[in-house]
C-alpha cells in the first residue's frame, strides 16, 4: 500500500533520485529460490516513498536479510510488484556486521549521545571500525547506480557522502538527518566526531528538523574545522564548495489522513474503542518502545494525577500502545519490563470497583486505518518524549481530528514542539508538571481545542510531505541551476 499516492507523475522532466537509508520501504522474504518483497511500515518509509513513486529512481537499503557467503551485491527488484514504480537495491550485510554496525555503533553509542543521554553510550572501536566498513560499502553499491540526485538518510549512513564525493566530485547530493542533533560539547563526545563530521560535509545539502539542530551542527562543525560559516544563511564554505545548512521538517500525507478519519468504517472503529475503554476521558499514547519515548514518566504523571485528583478515578484511562522496537537489545527488553511493572502497580493501588481501568496496554504494532482510529477515539494524546527529532504521531493526530475536538499534550523536548505551538507543552521529567497539563489538556473547553487544533492543522497541511522533499530538491536545484528540472507539481 502506497498511503493514498496516486500514479507517479514520470516524464523527461523529472529527475531521477537514488535514496540511501540503513532501512527501506520493504523487506525481502525468502520463499524457496524466490525473494518477496514485503512493505514496511514507519515514518521513513512513508515520508520518501512518494519521492521514488512520483520521479522513480532506486531506493539502496538494508532489506532484512543477514549473508556470510561473501557475495557482494544483494538484489534488485521492481516495487511495488503489482505497479512498479521504482527498484529497491539492496545492501547484504554479515550477521557480525549487523552486530557490530547497527546495534553496537548505531544504537549504542550514537542513538543515546545524539539523544544526549551519554550514560548509555558504549564506545567501543571495533563498532567503528564496522560503521565505516558498512558505510563504504552503500557507498560502493549507490556508486554503481548513476542517477541525478542522491539522497542519504539519517545518522546510520554519515560517511557515504564524503566516500560519493571522492569518487563522483560533481556529484548532488542530500542529507536529511532525523534525530537531534545535540549541542557540540555533546557531540565532541564521540571519540570520531571529526570523522563523522568530515562524512556530512561531503553533501550539498545537509537538512534538520529544526533551527537549533542546524545551530547545533555549525557550531560543531566550527569546533572541528577552520572553515568559512555564515550561520545566518546557513552556509559553510568547505574546500572550494558551499554547503548549505537548512531547517526543513519531515511533513505527513495530510490529506490522507484526513481521508481516513472521514472514512466511515474509521469512525465506527473509533467508537468501538471508546466503548470498549468503558471511560469518559481518553488518553492515548503511540510510541516505539523506546528509553527516549518518555513511556515510565508518562505512567508516572498519571498516577500523581489520579493520587492528587480522585476524582478522575474510575472516568480516565490511559490506553498505552508500545510498538515493539530493537528486540535483539537487552535494554529494550528491560524497558518493556519496566513498562509492565508500572502498568500492574497503577492498575493494582487505583482499582475501582466501578469505573475504567486507569492503563490499558498494548505491546503490538497499528496499520494505518487502525492508528488513526485511536486517534480519533482519543481526547488527549500524550508525546512525552524525553527528547525526540521530531515525533510524527504529533503530527497525524493533528491531521486526523477533522471534528476540530481533542488535545495535544507534548513534550518541549520534541522537535515537532516548534511547529505545533497550538499543544499544551509540558516537561516529561517533571511528573507534577506533565500531571498538570494532563489535567489541563483534559477540563479543556471546546472552543479552545477547536481553535489550538486549527492553528496547528495550518501548519501540518502547509508543510506536508510533499513540501518537505520538494524544499531539498529546489535547494540542489539553486546549488546547480539549470542542471535539475523543476519538481513535479503532482498533488496528493
Amino acid at each position: 500500500m502506497l498511503y493514498g499516492y496516486g500514479k507517479a507523475v514520470l516524464s523527461a522532466g523529472n529527475p531521477q533520485v537514488v535514496v540511501v537509508s540503513n532501512r527501506g520501504a520493504y523487506v525481502l522474504q525468502e520463499h524457496g529460490d524466490t525473494l518477496i518483497p514485503k512493505r514496511t511500515v514507519g515514518g521513513l518509509a512513508s515520508a520518501v516513498e512518494p519521492v521514488l513513486t512520483d520521479y522513480g529512481g532506486t531506493w539502496i537499503s538494508w532489506c532484512g536479510r543477514l549473508d556470510n557467503s561473501g557475495r557482494k551485491t544483494g538484489a534488485m527488484l521492481e516495487v511495488p510488484q503489482a505497479d512498479p514504480r521504482y527498484h529497491i537495491q539492496e545492501v547484504l550485510l554479515t550477521e557480525e556486521e549487523h552486530t557490530r554496525y547497527y546495534h553496537g555503533f548505531c544504537n549504542a553509542c550514537l542513538w543515546p549521545l545524539l539523544h544526549q543521554l551519554p550514560e548509555r553510550c558504549t564506545f567501543r572501536q571495533d563498532y567503528w571500525e564496522a560503521y565505516r566498513l558498512v558505510n563504504r560499502k552503500f557507498a560502493r553499491i549507490t556508486l554503481q547506480t548513476r542517477k541525478e540526485i542522491y539522497w542519504i538518510h539519517d545518522f546510520h549512513l554519515a560517511l557515504v557522502p564524503q566516500f560519493l564525493r571522492c569518487a563522483l566530485p560533481e556529484a548532488k547530493i542530500a542529507f536529511f538527518w532525523h534525530v537531534p542533533f545535540p549541542p557540540a560539547d555533546f557531540f565532541q563526545i564521540l571519540p570520531w566526531g571529526r570523522q563523522l563530521i568530515y562524512g556530512l560535509l561531503g553533501s550539498d545539502l545537509i537538512a534538520f528538523h529544526t533551527p537549533q539542530y542546524a545551530q547545533n551542527f555549525l557550531e560543531t562543525v566550527a569546533r572541528y574545522y577552520p572553515v568559512k560559516i555564515f550561520r545566518e544563511q546557513g552556509l559553510i564554505r568547505f574546500r572550494n564548495r558551499r554547503i548549505i545548512v537548512s531547517a526543513i521538517p519531515v511533513g505527513i500525507n495530510f490529506h490522507r489522513f484526513e481521508q481516513l478519519a472521514a472514512d466511515p468504517k474509521v469512525r465506527l472503529r473509533a467508537q468501538e474503542i471508546r466503548n470498549s475503554l468503558g471511560a469518559e476521558k481518553i488518553l492515548l499514547g503511540v510510541d516505539r518502545m523506546d528509553y527516549t519515548k518518555g513511556i515510565p514518566q508518562r505512567l508516572k504523571a498519571l498516577a500523581h494525577l489520579l493520587e492528587q485528583h480522585p476524582g478522575y478515578r474510575g472516568k480516565v484511562t490511559l490506553l498505552q500502545i508500545a510498538v515493539p522496537s530493537r528486540n535483539g537489545l537487552g535494554e529494550y527488553g528491560a524497558l518493556r519490563q519496566e513498562v509492565e511493572r508500572l502498568v500492574g502497580e497503577i492498575n493494582g493501588h487505583f482499582d475501582e470497583v466501578q469505573g475504567a481501568i486507569p492503563v490499558r496496554y498494548r505491546y503490538q504494532s497499528l496499520d494505518l486505518p487502525e492508528l488513526v482510529a485511536h486517534y480519533l477515539a482519543a481526547d488527549v494524546l500524550l508525546v512525552t518524549a524525553l527528547r525526540d527529532g521530531l515525533n510524527l504521531v504529533a503530527k497525524e493526530f493533528v491531521a486526523s481530528r477533522i471534528d476540530g475536538r481533542g488535545v495535544l499534550v507534548l513534550s518541549q523536548f520534541a522537535g515537532a514542539a516548534q511547529e505545533l505551538q497550538g499543544a499544551v507543552l509540558a516537561n516529561p521529567h517533571e511528573p507534577h508538571d506533565l500531571a498538570r497539563k494532563i489535567k489541563t489538556a483534559l477540563e479543556m473547553p471546546l472552543p479552545e481545542q477547536r481553535s489550538r487544533l486549527e492553528a496547528m492543522r495550518r501548519v501540518v497541511k502547509n508543510h506536508d510531505v510533499r513540501w518537505w522533499w520538494q524544499s531539498h530538491f529546489k535547494i540542489i536545484k539553486s546549488l546547480y541551476p539549470g542542471t535539475i528540472p523543476t519538481p513535479s507539481a503532482a498533488r496528493l
